[in-house]
C-alpha cells in the first residue's frame, strides 16, 4: 500500500511538472549534499567517512478560491565506509524515499497524504511525544525517517489546532517503541492543541496493533496487541520558558515490562544577557517501563542541558549534555558550525559511554558513542 502511495504521488507530480512547463507554474528542484569524516579511539572500526545526498523536487499550483495544491518529493542516498587502518573495513549505502507526499490546503487547514514528517509536543531534547520521529539535538542535520499515512489539520481563529491521522505499512519501531507495528493493520490518532494564558496545552491519542516477534522472546508471539497512547503537554512564557510534557501508552495484552511505558518530561529555557546572547535549556526525563500501569518500578532518569552561543554573524558554538542518574553515564558533545553562503562547516567532538541506551535517538547518522570528533561539509543548493 505505501509503494502505492509512493507510485501515485510521484505520477502526480510529474504530471503536474509537465503541465507546469505549459502554464509557468513554479517547480523547484532543491537538495542537500553532506559528507563526513569520523575518528573514534575505541572502535574496532576506528575511521569513518560517509555522506548524504538528498534531491527535493517540489511543485505548488494554487487553486480557486485561495486554495492550494503542492507536492514534495525527496531521497535520501546514503553510504559509508568504516575501516581500521589497515586490517578490517566495511562498507554500506542505501537509497531510500525521505519525502513523498501531497497536500491540498487553504487558510486554516491541511490534507497531507503520503511519506512524511509528523511531530508535537512542548518539549525540546528529551521528548515523551516523540512518537513517529527520530530528530537527535546531536544531529546538524535533524535527519528523521518519515512515515506513511495521512495527516490533516484545521486551524482555528484563536491558534487552537486539532489534528487526525491514519497511518499504513509502518512496520519499524517509531520513537520511543520498542515492538514493532503490524504493518497490515491501519494505526490512528490525534490531537487538539488550544492557547492559555501565555502558554498553549494540547491532548494526543494514538492507536496501532503491535507485532511482539520482533522481542525474540518464545513468551510473546502475538502479531496483533492493541496498543494506545495519550500524551498531554503544556507550555507557557513566564520570563522564562516552561513546560511539561507526558506520555502514557498500555498493551491490551500482557508483554511483560513493554505493556506499560510512562514518559514524564519537565523543562525550561532562558537567554542569558552575555555577550551575543547565550541560550540554555534544561530537561529533565523520567521513563519506566512496567507490566501494570504506573508501578514505576523500572525506571530511569536521565537529565540534559544544551546551550547555544552565536560566536559571530556566521559562527555559532553549541553543545549537548546528558547525565544517566542510574548508570551514572555522563554523555557530551560539542559542535562548532561556520556558515559560508550555501555551505556550512562542522566540528564536532564527544566524550560519552560506549553504549549509549536510549541516548541515541537517530538512526540515520553516525553513533556518538565513545570518544571522537566529527568534521562534516554540507552544501544546499
Amino acid at each position: 500500500m505505501k509503494y502505492s502511495i509512493l507510485i501515485i504521488s510521484f505520477s502526480l507530480f510529474f504530471a503536474s511538472s509537465l503541465q507546469a512547463q505549459f502554464e509557468e507554474k513554479p517547480f523547484e528542484f532543491k537538495g542537500q549534499i553532506s559528507g563526513y569524516g569520523n575518528y573514534n579511539f575505541e572502535n574496532d572500526l576506528n575511521v569513518l567517512f560517509g555522506g548524504n545526498f538528498i534531491p527535493q523536487a517540489t511543485y505548488s499550483k494554487p487553486l480557486e478560491n485561495g486554495k492550494l495544491l503542492d507536492f514534495d518529493l525527496s531521497l535520501n542516498l546514503n553510504g559509508s565506509f568504516a575501516f581500521h587502518p589497515f586490517d578490517s573495513s566495511r562498507s554500506n549505502g542505501a537509497i531510500d524515499p525521505y519525502r513523498a507526499w501531497t497536500r491540498y490546503s487553504g487558510d486554516q487547514f491541511e490534507v497531507r497524504l503520503g511519506l512524511q514528517k509528523i511531530n508535537f509536543g512542548s518539549a525540546t531534547n528529551l521528548r515523551p511525544l516523540r512518537w513517529f520521529d527520530q530528530v537527535d539535538p546531536r544531529d546538524p542535520l535533524s535527519l528523521t525517517s518519515g512515515v506513511w499515512g495521512l495527516l490533516g489539520r484545521y486551524y482555528f481563529l484563536n491558534n487552537a489546532n486539532i489534528w487526525t491521522w491514519v497511518l499504513y505499512g509502518n512496520e519499524d519501531p517509531k520513537g520511543w517503541e520498542q515492538v514493532s507495528t503490524n504493518e497490515k493493520i491501519p494505526e490512528f490518532g490525534g490531537r487538539i492543541q488550544v492557547p492559555t494564558q501565555r502558554g498553549e496545552i494540547g491532548l494526543s491519542y494514538h492507536h496501532r496493533n503491535t507485532d511482539s516477534r520482533n522481542l525474540n522472546n518464545p513468551a510473546f508471539t502475538n502479531d496483533n496487541i492493541g496498543e494506545n497512547k495519550i500524551g498531554l503537554d503544556g507550555k507557557w512564557d513566564v520570563t522564562v520558558g516552561l513546560w511539561a510534557e507526558a506520555s502514557h501508552s498500555f498493551k491490551s495484552k500482557d508483554v511483560g515490562i513493554f505493556t506499560n511505558q510512562t514518559l514524564i518530561n519537565v523543562g525550561t529555557d532562558y537567554t542569558f544577557d552575555v555577550g551575543n546572547g547565550l541560550n540554555m535549556v534544561f530537561e529533565h526525563l523520567l521513563t519506566s517501563y512496567d507490566e501494570k500501569s504506573f508501578q514505576f518500578e523500572n525506571t530511569q532518569n536521565l537529565t540534559a542541558l544544551t546551550g547555544s552561543y552565536p560566536v559571530g554573524l556566521f559562527d555559532n558554538l553549541s553543545t549537548v549534555l546528558y547525565f544517566d542518574w542510574e548508570s551514572e553515564g555522563f554523555y557530551s558533545f560539542l559542535n562548532y558550525q561556520r556558515d559560508l553562503k550555501n555551505f556550512t562547516f562542522f566540528a564536532m567532538v564527544y566524550v560519552n559511554p560506549k553504549d549509549q541506551g536510549s541516548i541515541q535517538q537517530n538512526d540515520l547518522v553516525n553513533n556518538f558513542n565513545s570518544k571522537g570528533f566529527q568534521l562534516m561539509l554540507v552544501y544546499n543548493f
